[in-house]
């Protein structure tokens, strides 16, 4: 059964038809949104990781329907005004923390939700925070020093410190 929701992706409003067993990643995929990864669809790697309200969720396993008068982020929502990458984003570029990709828009979105919080926290707590992740090609070092950094320029920025 078909049924109409809106949802606010990225900040712009959109009134989609959807079906009522239909996944918010797909929902994201067939409006264009190609940062959302199909990995698993399970919610066993993080692939698929978008904020809903702020809140990071696999979109493989939440209903399109649940977003219904929500706001969804997904990558694509963090550039600048003028395209510019997120400090998050030029982070794990400059941390050399993205290799072939799949899981970094996933893992990305779970550092938005992670700066988000204002709470600095400690590499084995960043450990824990992105254990739903997973990725094949860089061992995590790199990840876990690109979040470290954004989570310590953040803390600073808020005048935590």
């Amino acid at each position: 059964m078909l049924r109409l929701i809106d949802l606010k992706i990225n900040g712009k409003l959109r009134q989609v038809s959807v079906d009522e067993r239909e996944s918010l990643l797909d929902t994201l995929r067939n409006l264009g949104y190609t940062s959302v990864k199909k990995g698993c669809e399970v919610g066993e790697c993080g692939a698929c990781t978008v904020l809903v309200d702020g809140e990071a969720v696999d979109s493989c396993i939440y209903l399109a329907m649940w977003a219904d008068g929500r706001n969804v982020m997904t990558v694509e929502g963090l550039k600048g005004p003028n395209g510019e990458l997120s400090p998050i984003q030029k982070a794990f570029i400059e941390e050399a923390a993205v290799q072939c990709g799949f899981c970094t828009p996933g893992l990305i979105m779970s550092a938005v939700e992670i700066v988000g919080t204002g709470k600095k926290y400690d590499r084995e707590e960043l450990k824990k925070l992105i254990s739903g992740h997973l990725c094949r090609c860089t061992g995590y070092e790199n990840i876990l020093n690109a979040m470290e950094r954004i989570v310590e320029e953040t803390y600073k920025v808020v005048g935590k410190e």
